[in-house]
């Protein structure tokens, strides 16, 4: 029985060293705190949805068992028999004043706006997850690195889950990274990492960061947060990136809800709008879209051209990996948006009506 309870406690002990790890971050403290407790989002300890939400639709599911489940089950069906296809673009020789965007697999997307370069989630990792064997990217979706980049005006992260904030992405990129714009809470993150406090520009919803002659917006998602064992202690966000002459949105991760309507409603529609699709499942419909839902969404915001994001490089639901591709095309016939899918690494020319894209997923098993 000692040797048992011996046992377990250095188990124990061997996690609390574990979490210690830079890459869990921290919990916000001090004036940060108190910044997230005065807002109206942040309800006992927590932020909140702007409607109730449940993660899971079936109560009767045990979350972390039913997660624990999921990673630990066999998803070799659910990955691309062969590595992604991809057209890597030379991020470096792209002229600034071009409006551009590159998927890089999942949700991670470089764009030029009103000459500034962002860099939205950017993910390198072979694994979006604190350890090596969970969530493993699909051959042939990590194109790009650190080097690839030029110098980048904004990082701008949704929130901190695993596949959206990559420590080893971050502190790769640091020295390239001007300005980091998130929302309420992930500023922790990146303090605790080494970034001066200057260029984090932390804000909660209905807020906005002005850089170099470019609005970032953040707007509101029906998602959730945390890293580990705590829930919502950071918020989540969409972000609307306004220049002169260009608008484009960034869903992020969430579920459908009344805000789309009302995002479409204030900025009076988008030349772009980058949405979530893929990783979904009736069981957490709350805080992912359904392909029928991100077409409604595209709708709502008044996208003239949509990019199909959240898919293409880890397999976090059940559905095949081409599923997200194929499900978006049918519902997207007849609306009054153009589907953009390119291929990673490939350029898409934001207000180029006249650009379009293969189905190259037909081109794979």
């Amino acid at each position: 029985m000692l040797g048992g309870l011996g046992m377990a406690g250095m188990a124990a002990g061997g996690g609390i060293l574990f979490t210690q790890q830079e890459k869990f971050g921290r919990l916000p403290s001090g004036a940060r705190l108190a910044r997230m407790q005065a807002s109206p989002h942040y309800v006992n300890g927590r932020f909140e949805c702007l409607e109730p939400v449940e993660i899971l639709a079936d109560k009767s599911e045990n979350r972390v068992l039913m997660t624990i489940k999921f990673f630990m089950q066999d998803k070799s069906a659910l990955f691309p028999k062969q590595p992604m296809i991809s057209q890597k673009t030379d991020l470096k020789t792209l002229p600034p004043s071009e409006d551009v965007a590159v998927w890089m697999g999942h949700s991670s997307y470089y764009l030029q706006l009103g000459g500034q370069r962002i860099l939205i989630d950017p993910v390198f990792s072979s694994y979006a997850s604190p350890v090596f064997f969970i969530n493993k990217a699909f051959p042939g979706s990590n194109i790009y690195a650190a080097e690839d980049f030029p110098e980048i005006d904004v990082l701008a992260i949704t929130h901190d889950h695993w596949d959206h904030l990559d420590y080893a992405s971050v502190m790769a990129l640091r020295p390239k990274i001007r300005n980091v714009v998130c929302p309420l809470g992930v500023g922790a993150y990146f303090e605790q990492w080494g970034f001066d406090v200057v260029r984090i520009h932390e804000a909660d919803w209905g807020e906005k960061a002005e850089i170099g002659g470019l609005t970032v917006h953040i707007l509101p998602s029906q998602h959730f947060s945390g890293r580990f064992l705590y829930q919502n202690p950071t918020e989540w966000c969409a972000f609307a990136f306004i220049a002169k002459n260009r608008r484009v949105f960034c869903s992020g991760d969430g579920g459908y809800g009344k805000h789309f309507t009302d995002i479409g409603a204030r900025f009076g529609g988008f030349d772009l709008a980058i949405m979530e699709n893929g990783q979904y499942n009736q069981r957490w419909n709350q805080i992912h879209l359904l392909p029928e839902q991100t077409a409604q969404a595209a709708v709502d915001v008044r996208a003239a051209r949509v990019l199909p994001s959240h898919n293409g490089k880890f397999a976090l639901a059940m559905h095949t990996w081409d599923e997200p591709y194929r499900a978006i095309t049918a519902a997207s016939e007849g609306k009054p948006y153009a589907l953009l899918t390119p291929k990673i690494g490939e350029l898409v020319k934001i207000g180029d009506e006249a650009q379009r894209f293969d189905a190259w997923w037909e081109q794979m098993e």
